[in-house]
């Protein structure tokens, strides 16, 4: 079977792809190998990738309406897991056209792509920000929990591309999964996140702003974890016009100076915190019920941070050449 993962080149598209492939599935990877982050990291995701001979990489803007209906037909994919995308919160403050582009129009060519080639499943990355800002209670967000308050363009994009996809699984019978993701973090991770931009400022012994003053909390989800989100609803389409929404979390929010606490620990080195207030678009705290994709899955994160984190860290080291 021939699966179409788009953001290929991304942080979760790669673990993605690289479990499809482990299990015997044809990949045709999708990316535009943008410069929102070093490139060097998407080239070494890629070339990870590479060395399987069923998969093969295509540099392309998905936001290309002819290019991606083209491509998606020509491969013959009966399922399309749409993880390219704008990401970070901040970013969008000062590059809104960015997500305009990326997220909208991108996701838009998705789905007219996959009705006209016929595709079985299309599962996308959608995220916890849809659920706005909340305060953090001893329930976490369910999936039928209002999404209509959100603080941050990326966030009002993400719940968009929800309701598109919920038109188009209805006007053309189009099965389609969205997946809520929290926190994501791990090796080969994204430099814009907050553990990965900490490590790289302890290291060099510069002072970290701590937004919020310390006082957010994440579900911190690891992307192994993720990953088994992932193929777990991709394997459960479903049916013929319809469309499921799914949170992908760990369901054990971490204070942010727990985490912080956690990351010294790892890498040995205390940080200098200056605290700093809340930034705009950011939220107070995320954390997911999942017991919705656990009923239809089995789904069960077991990367705890205080596991997950000295594993990037140990990532991290090799990546920088830093010595242990």
């Amino acid at each position: 079977m021939t699966v179409v993962v788009t953001g290929a080149a991304g942080f979760v598209g790669m673990h993605v792809a690289e479990r499809l492939l482990q299990r015997g599935e044809t990949v045709v990877g999708v990316d535009d190998f943008n410069s929102y982050y070093e490139p060097a990291l998407k080239e070494a995701r890629a070339a990870r990738l590479a060395v399987w001979p069923d998969f093969r990489m295509v540099r392309a803007d998905i936001a290309d309406e002819g290019a991606t209906r083209a491509l998606i037909a020509d491969t013959g994919a009966s399922q399309v897991v749409h993880l390219a995308a704008q990401a970070g919160v901040r970013y969008s403050i000062d590059h809104p056209f960015a997500y305009e582009r990326s997220n909208l129009q991108g996701h838009l060519s998705v789905l007219e792509a996959c009705r006209h080639a016929g595709v079985e499943h299309l599962v996308y990355a959608s995220s916890s920000s849809v659920y706005g800002d909340r305060p953090l209670t001893g329930q976490g967000f369910r999936e039928d929990d209002p999404t209509v308050t959100p603080v941050s363009l990326y966030a009002a994009t993400k719940r968009s591309c929800e309701l598109m996809s919920q038109s188009y699984a209805g006007l053309y019978g189009l099965p389609q999964s969205g997946l809520r993701f929290f926190t994501v973090y791990g090796p080969m991770g994204r430099p814009d996140m907050a553990y990965f931009s900490f490590t790289e400022k302890i290291m060099r012994g510069e002072p970290i702003e701590v937004f919020g003053e310390g006082r957010m909390a994440r579900d911190f989800t690891y992307i192994d974890d993720i990953v088994d989100g992932v193929i777990g609803v991709l394997d459960h389409p479903p049916s013929r016009g319809g469309h499921e929404i799914y949170n992908v979390g760990d369901s054990r929010p971490v204070g942010l100076m727990d985490m912080i606490e956690t990351l010294e620990q790892a890498l040995g080195r205390d940080a200098v915190k200056v605290m700093r207030p809340m930034q705009p678009g950011d939220v107070t705290a995320t954390y997911a019920d999942v017991s919705k994709l656990k009923a239809l899955t089995g789904y069960d994160p077991r990367i705890t941070l205080a596991d997950g984190l000295p594993r990037f860290v140990d990532w991290w080291r090799q990546w920088r050449g830093h010595a242990v």
